[in-house]
């Protein structure tokens, strides 16, 4: 970065090469697990010629297979969110924390961060029940229907929120998900208002999900935390009074140490 402003970089700086072979990388996801040259270069804005040569050093360095013309990623992409997972202070911090939150519940905890849209899971503790498949670390799901994520956006600046509002595409995962945007906005200012967020099925039948903020030394909001049941073990009503006490111990221990 230049030594005049450390938050802006400037191009000279910035290495082109990695920038588009992290986005080769990124091209690929649940949808699209397997790719030809010419998707990737269209998924990426890269030339085929780019995209092709891109894809060969990723195929050399064990981060791509190749088969019948179509290229997909191996677990060793896995490496990097592991490097983040084992290095990064807020997932050791949490995980301690959410297993006796969550074996005190007898249910599911996890800790998310905001990414851009999505949610972001970086810890989780199931209890012994496997509530959902995307409580896992390294899962990624919409913020908007979520309760870590829509807690996460309520502490955004205003500013922010209006732009993630004006740019959203909610899409009816679930017919209990909110795709309103004036609705949407009174959630998230909900959430803000009475300190938590609760979403009941928005994001996957039968999983209701109740979290709060967590916030550093400083008073700044740096990830959210929920505790998620199935529907058929407790109802919507009586979700705050069950999980909110305890959320609210394991978010003033865990705000000493962030």
């Amino acid at each position: 970065m230049s030594e005049d402003d450390g938050d802006t970089p400037l191009a000279r700086d910035l290495v082109g090469g990695l920038e588009k072979g992290l986005k080769v990388i990124e091209a690929f996801d649940q949808e699209r697990s397997r790719l030809s040259i010419a998707e990737v270069a269209q998924a990426t804005g890269l030339t085929r010629a780019a995209a092709r040569r891109y894809l060969i050093t990723l195929t050399h360095l064990g981060y791509m297979r190749h088969e019948n013309k179509l290229f997909s990623l191996t677990p060793a992409v896995l490496r990097l969110g592991q490097s983040y997972l084992h290095s990064a202070r807020l997932p050791r911090i949490a995980q301690p924390a959410l297993y006796r939150l969550a074996y005190s519940l007898g249910e599911a905890a996890s800790v998310g961060v905001l990414d851009h849209d999505q949610l972001v899971c970086v810890a989780a503790v199931s209890a012994g029940r496997l509530v959902s498949a995307t409580l896992q670390p390294g899962t990624r799901v919409p913020a908007y229907c979520t309760a870590n994520g829509r807690m996460l956006l309520a502490f955004l600046p205003q500013a922010d929120i209006e732009r993630f509002l004006a740019q959203a595409v909610p899409e009816q995962i679930t017919q209990h998900t909110i795709v309103d945007k004036e609705r949407l906005a009174l959630e998230i200012a909900r959430a803000r208002a009475q300190g938590y967020a609760l979403v009941d099925q928005e994001l996957e039948l039968g999983l209701r999900t109740i979290a709060v903020p967590l916030r550093n030394f400083r008073g700044e909001v740096v990830a959210s935390m929920n505790v998620s049941v199935h529907a058929g073990r407790l109802p919507a009503e009586q979700l705050v009074e069950h999980c909110l006490p305890a959320l609210i111990k394991t978010q003033v221990e865990l705000g000493a140490m962030l």
